[in-house]
């Protein structure tokens, strides 16, 4: 697993799938190379990743002579503190030995392929975490399980098409039903799901959303890299001192 996902990651950052497990900073001209998970882009995308050896910084060819500059010198701690870094997210892979949990009494669980989740979109517009609502997104909604209580639907996890290995998992629960593990429990469902279907789940939240990461860790999920998905850069001119 973590062999295909540094394969994928390498062609999202233009770099060799062997730069992850080196040691310091790889700076790498950001292309769009066919096969990358069809994330939107800036004019000066910035993309700085690690999965805990090598820091992997890919950019714009204008701000590219400014990153190197201002990384010169720093460790990975140091890298993810600069001003630029607007935003930094957890991504993380399911467990070798990953099970299916249990769900909680009174909770039934259902799993939708891509025709009945577009029937969803009308009914239970609340789960944009889960869904993305666009019917022609280049990242499709491909696969969801969601939770109901007396027929009626109280949280879901949806898995976004990335590319066509990485499927992402998004979940929503309704704040009434939340800290029972229902979230947890999808989670979880819908990963093993994924992989009974040949591909692999990763779960994604930002650094500071604890609750979020609470739910990868009971439903099995382990840190796998840590990426920014934003940067500031403004007055930043195509010159290393800017």
């Amino acid at each position: 697993m973590l062999s295909e996902v540094r394969a994928q990651l390498a062609i999202d950052l233009n770099c060799l799938p062997e730069d992850f497990g080196g040691d310091g900073f790889v700076f790498c001209e950001a292309k769009e190379n066919p096969g990358r998970r069809l994330f939107l882009r800036s004019e000066r995308h910035f993309e700085m990743l690690t999965m805990g050896g090598a820091v992997i910084v890919s950019a714009a060819p204008d701000i590219l002579p400014y990153l190197c500059e201002q990384l010169d010198g720093k460790n990975r701690d140091e890298a993810f503190s600069m001003p630029f870094v607007r935003g930094v997210g957890h991504y993380f892979l399911p467990d070798n030995n990953l099970s299916l949990l249990s769900m909680s009494d009174g909770f039934d669980v259902e799993v939708l392929e891509r025709d009945d989740i577009l029937e969803l979109y009308g009914l239970y517009p609340d789960f944009k975490n889960a869904l993305g609502y666009d019917e022609n997104h280049p990242r499709p909604d491909i696969l969801a399980t969601l939770a109901r209580v007396d027929a009626n639907v109280v949280g879901m996890a949806g898995a976004s098409a990335d590319c066509e290995m990485l499927w992402q998992i998004g979940i929503d629960v309704y704040p009434e039903y939340r800290d029972r593990g229902i979230a947890a429990m999808l989670t979880n469902r819908l990963a093993i799901e994924i992989l009974e279907r040949g591909k692999i789940p990763y779960y994604g939240t930002s650094y500071s959303n604890v609750a979020s990461q609470r739910v990868a860790h009971r439903a099995g999920f382990k840190p796998a890299w840590v990426c920014t998905y934003q940067g500031s850069f403004e007055g930043v001119l195509t010159s290393p001192t800017g």
